[in-house]
């Protein structure tokens, strides 16, 4: 079993040496032995702080070739005129290739783990694996957008378990409750409980949305997954703009997880989620970027700063605090996705952020925390670890100027068959 001991680190206010056997944090707390650093990779951490890395909980990963393409508008004639068209002219490859990008800027923004609702997963998988981060990856369905053969064919390879790994599996995404009606949406979750999947969605984004499925359905959106019998701890749902206080008291009840996307809702005008609500509904809240094309970029820490002046905006200056808002990017991120991970500490998969102290944004220290989530950015980001390994070392990443130099050129291409 593979061996890093993390020496001199700072950890909490202290000074610590921190094993990671194999996946996991073997030693955080306690002192190391000499049989520790038998055959151990030691990596001098003096001057940097160990803190849990980001996880995305929603995003459209390849949309990164769209990110600046149309912006500043309302989001129905955004999707209609403007987003699907572009995303109509885009291949397997050119998604691997946005994917790749995705990945690349968000492992230099400090997330290990995203949650991705888009086409050819396969590609998407296949770059998560290549670049050692983490992914919760959807089979989506769109009726609107896919023929009775295309959403056979995904149950199909739901089935089969295609291209999973340890660090990256599959999740069954119905799209909305405007693109998927009653019958597969009942198909989709009772295919996730079989599969032991997740199964997440768009829910109550804008008040277009909630307003046309109590006029259809008689409900609001989250009363009616309650109705579908959706609702459960595997059940993950994006955005949560517009939810009623009986909402959130279904989701809480229920053990569903809202994931709030702040900074697109607001560029979209979509609204701004009620938080203190969530928070006092017991309801657990996680945070994600959406896509780059609506944000426009995939950095969680923004999103966590947002989150968390929205809240105090929303209600008192003391809600939503450094240490919370942190805990909503990283370690409720991983528990909504059931991934053991999101804080440092021993028996949790090894993920991490080694962030610099001497970075400008983190000084003076009266407060670590309150400095990363309220002064810092991703400047002060030194090296990343997932599942033991270390993904980005001294701010570097393996070939990361080529996979800029490809996306620049697929942007291109795609725009000019639009």
């Amino acid at each position: 079993m593979s061996k890093i001991i993390l020496k001199s680190v700072m950890f909490q206010g202290q000074v610590r040496d921190i094993l990671i056997s194999g996946k996991k944090f073997s030693k955080v707390f306690r002192p190391l032995t000499p049989k520790d650093f038998d055959k151990a990779e030691i990596v001098d951490c003096s001057g940097l702080a160990i803190l849990p890395p980001f996880y995305n909980g929603h995003c459209h990963a390849a949309m990164t070739l769209l990110r600046g393409y149309a912006d500043d508008m309302p989001l129905q004639e955004w999707l209609q005129n403007h987003i699907w068209p572009f995303e109509g002219k885009m291949t397997p490859k050119d998604i691997e290739i946005g994917s790749r990008l995705a990945v690349l800027e968000m492992i230099k923004s400090g997330t290990v783990f995203f949650a991705d609702m888009y086409w050819h997963r396969e590609r998407t998988m296949k770059v998560v694996k290549e670049m050692g981060i983490r992914a919760s990856i959807g089979v989506t369905f769109a009726q609107g957008l896919m023929t009775n053969e295309a959403i056979e064919n995904n149950f199909k390879f739901i089935k089969d378990h295609k291209f999973e790994s340890d660090r990256v599996k599959l999740a069954v995404m119905p799209h909305s409750i405007y693109m998927v009606g009653e019958a597969l949406f009942k198909r989709c979750a009772k295919t996730a409980r079989e599969e032991e999947m997740i199964l997440h969605t768009h829910l109550s984004e804008t008040a277009k949305e909630v307003k046309d499925c109590k006029k259809k359905d008689g409900c609001s959106p989250v009363e009616l997954m309650d109705r579908y019998g959706v609702l459960g701890d595997n059940f993950v749902a994006a955005h949560c703009v517009h939810l009623s206080e009986q909402d959130m008291a279904l989701m809480a009840e229920s053990g569903s997880a809202a994931v709030l996307n702040p900074c697109s809702n607001l560029k979209l005008n979509s609204g701004i989620p009620k938080i203190p609500k969530m928070l006092d509904s017991g309801m657990l809240v996680a945070l994600g970027t959406d896509g780059a094309s609506s944000n426009n970029n995939l950095d969680m820490h923004e999103e966590m700063k947002v989150a968390s002046l929205l809240a105090k905006a929303l209600g008192k200056a003391d809600i939503l605090n450094a240490d919370d808002a942190l805990k909503m990017a990283t370690a409720s991120g991983a528990m909504a996705y059931g991934v053991e991970a999101g804080v440092i500490a021993e028996g949790f998969l090894a993920d991490a952020l080694l962030v610099d102290l001497k970075n400008e944004r983190l000084n003076p220290r009266h407060n670590l925390v309150s400095n990363w989530v309220y002064a810092a950015d991703s400047s002060a980001i030194h090296s990343v670890i997932c599942d033991g390994k270390f993904v980005m070392k001294n701010r570097h990443i393996d070939g990361e100027e080529d996979i800029v130099r490809e996306a620049e050129a697929c942007a291109k291409s795609i725009a000019s068959r639009c």
